[in-house]
């Protein structure tokens, strides 16, 4: 797996959030009990807008892809299950399973929620390798930089030809 700190700290933050220490307990007691009054549902969904003022209806909420998961299993088989599904959830909603490996590839996780907000800011993962002065774009972003100042100045080299 290519070396990434916020994947590191994202599963012991995961770590942490499961351990049974007493504030925990009392956190799950409140929530089971909060849950256990709520109606009851067949399945999770999302309602949908109204067809013609007809009455709503749901749509069903589908579980991480099968493909995406056993992808991601391959390159991170230390990570938990639930963990897995729940970072192929997200990269099911706004890309293709190949999108998702071209940023590994390229040194942002998609267990990294960060690889999200690239994606959104107009990073490519093809922009990651390129420089910015001494450092490319991927060392810029660990250091802290903002994404919208990474895509600026690339645009930047593609106006001014240099890149």
């Amino acid at each position: 797996m290519v070396e990434d700190s916020g994947v590191d700290e994202l599963l012991r933050q995961w770590a942490a959030e499961r351990s049974d220490d007493a504030e925990m307990q009392e956190v799950n007691r409140i929530k089971n009990a909060w849950l256990a009054e709520a109606p009851p549902s067949a399945s999770p969904g999302i309602p949908s807008q109204r067809a013609n003022g007809g009455p709503r209806g749901v749509v069903r909420v589908e579980s991480a892809s099968p493909a995406y998961v056993a992808a991601m299993r391959r390159r991170a088989p230390e990570v938990p299950e639930v963990l897995l599904e729940a970072a192929a959830s997200y990269w099911q909603l706004v890309g293709d399973l190949a999108e998702a490996e071209q940023w590994w590839d390229a040194g942002i996780s998609p267990l990294d929620q960060r690889a999200l907000d690239y994606r959104v800011a107009g990073l490519l993962p093809a922009d990651l390798g390129r420089r910015l002065g001494p450092m490319t774009v991927l060392q810029h972003l660990r250091r802290g930089s903002a994404a919208a100042w990474c895509v600026a100045r690339l645009q930047r080299q593609r106006r001014d030809g240099v890149a």
